[in-house]
């Protein structure tokens, strides 16, 4: 059951072209078997495809040993570029595909990544926030 909808960043730098193929790469090169994350959106607004819905995700982490992550209950999407620089084409794309998710999974609650891991700042704004707010 899809609990999470888990809204990242790549933390890359804007403007260097990285894409959903970038990531595959890195996340290879992490011994992964493939891109973590179920969507790219590109600083453009284009949406590319990472890994099928039905595939469990590789971007919320058990980090602190406990064999709790939340890979197997939800959904992710990255944002290329820093943390807090999403453009404005970027955050409409992320606001159909959340929607489009919570068509299908209406259970489940919005959140940033930092909302599961205390750890980490991304995407670098409030995700509940914004998107509760203007929903």
């Amino acid at each position: 059951m899809i609990k999470f909808l888990v809204v990242h960043c790549s933390d890359s730098p804007q403007g260097r072209g990285d894409d959903a193929a970038t990531v595959h790469r890195w996340h290879l090169e992490r011994g992964w078997s493939g891109i973590g994350y179920h969507s790219v959106i590109l600083e453009t607004g284009e949406l590319q495809q990472g890994r099928p819905d039905y595939w469990q995700g590789a971007h919320v982490m058990d980090f602190d040993g406990d064999g709790e992550g939340n890979n197997n209950d939800s959904l992710g999407v990255c944002l290329i570029g820093l943390g807090g620089d999403a453009t404005e084409s970027q955050k409409a794309v992320l606001r159909l595909v959340l929607n489009a998710w919570l068509a299908k999974y209406p259970e489940a609650e919005v959140v940033g990544h930092r909302d599961l891991d205390s750890r980490k700042s991304c995407p670098g704004f409030d995700v509940k926030g914004w998107f509760y707010s203007r929903r």
